[in-house]
């Protein structure tokens, strides 16, 4: 993302404390943004790219490719932009800025994820009239996503306005009006939905483990890991500004609805393999679209170690299984899957993850992490 907003001309310092210093600019000039495996780069940037002065080109790694791309190009041109694709509706493609954008009204299918929601907000203060989004599909996932978009928007001082979220009186509609977008010193939250795989550990291995800043307060999906973990079996604590899971030793399934944040549902399945109760979860259709199948994957890998699991038309259902073994455990190119395996792998003698470097996505130091924790130095 900060190479990306850099080819855009954004000015972006690297300060020796860790922080990073964000220094806008104008997009006067043609570009070429790899995007890599990175759903927020391919939905996040090319809304940003109407405002350059120039074509930016963007591409990304073979499974990138395979990601659908069909809503963000065709709300694009819906705002009036000249985006080629081959007919595609996938990278790579070519938006064709002219250095500004009327906006307006655009309605969209958001089904496939809630990114192309927040592309879409995150940008319009900068169209010339704003943006009117509108939704219409089957459902809209990973809602706290989108109210952790407007949280910051409104942060910065941007104005924005919901209205039918619920879809009773109309389709759900977003209003983010013209205007200028305030700088400052913006703190970030741990990410708790990587957290999610350390807080597992303690559930399947014992002991305990620790995140330190656990917010009181946030928009984040993975704050619900806190009550989910609760119902499978773990004992939690808040104190000291940090969140504590310990194992009981039982690791129960559920029945879960995780349309709010299907990136949950890797840990989840992975605890739900080795748990002593059936899991159902629900509500997850999207997740079909991301780095890879990851239905599919999660169903493939579990069956393949012995375990008992099948797909549904928008989840998984997992059955205990007294029949785990060690065996490959293949990453598919996804984060999620790999650190998936790392939980299972705890318990089950064998486990070899295929490609643990796939966690360098979101956390290029997961295995140190995680090897820390084991020896209790976390």
């Amino acid at each position: 993302m900060i190479e990306a907003l850099r080819l855009l001309g954004t000015q972006v310092d690297e300060l020796s404390n860790g922080d990073l210093r964000v220094t806008p600019a104008s997009f006067n000039h043609s570009a070429t943004i790899d995007c890599g495996l990175a759903g927020t780069v391919m939905r996040f940037v090319p809304p940003m790219a109407v405002l350059a002065n120039g074509d930016i080109h963007f591409d990304g790694d073979l499974a990138a490719r395979r990601r659908p791309m069909h809503t963000t190009i065709d709300s694009l041109r819906a705002l009036g932009v000249t985006v080629e694709d081959e007919g595609a509706a996938a990278l790579p493609f070519t938006v064709r800025g002219k250095g500004s954008v009327s906006g307006g009204e655009v309605t969209i299918d958001a089904s496939a994820s809630s990114q192309f929601v927040s592309g879409l907000l995150l940008a319009a203060a900068r169209f010339e009239n704003g943006i009117t989004l509108r939704h219409d599909g089957d459902h809209l996932p990973s809602m706290p996503h989108i109210e952790m978009t407007l949280d910051c928007l409104e942060k910065r001082g941007v104005r924005v306005s919901t209205a039918n979220l619920d879809g009773a009186n109309g389709l759900p509609e977003w209003r983010v009006e013209p205007g200028p977008i305030k700088g400052g010193t913006v703190a970030i939250e741990p990410d708790l939905s990587n957290a999610g795989p350390f807080l597992a550990a303690a559930m399947v291995a014992g002991g305990s483990v620790t995140i330190a800043g656990w917010p009181d307060s946030t928009t984040q999906v993975g704050d619900e890991f806190d009550g989910i973990l609760q119902k499978m079996g773990a004992v939690i604590t808040r104190e000291n500004g940090g969140l504590t899971v310990t194992g009981t030793g039982a690791i129960h399934g559920i029945d879960i609805d995780l349309s709010i944040g299907g990136e949950l549902t890797p840990v989840i399945a992975a605890l739900a393999a080795i748990a002593d109760s059936p899991t159902v979860i629900r509500g997850v259709a999207h997740l079909r679209g991301h780095e890879t199948d990851r239905l599919a994957a999660l169903a493939n890998e579990i069956n393949r170690i012995g375990g008992i699991a099948r797909e549904t038309p928008d989840g998984l259902e997992i059955d205990p299984s007294g029949n785990l073994h060690g065996a490959l455990w293949e990453t598919y190119e996804d984060h999620r899957m790999a650190t998936a395996g790392a939980i299972i792998g705890l318990r089950v003698p064998g486990i070899q993850v295929e490609d643990i470097t796939t966690t360098s996505k979101t956390m290029p130091n997961f295995d140190k992490l995680w090897l820390n924790m084991l020896e209790g130095n976390a």
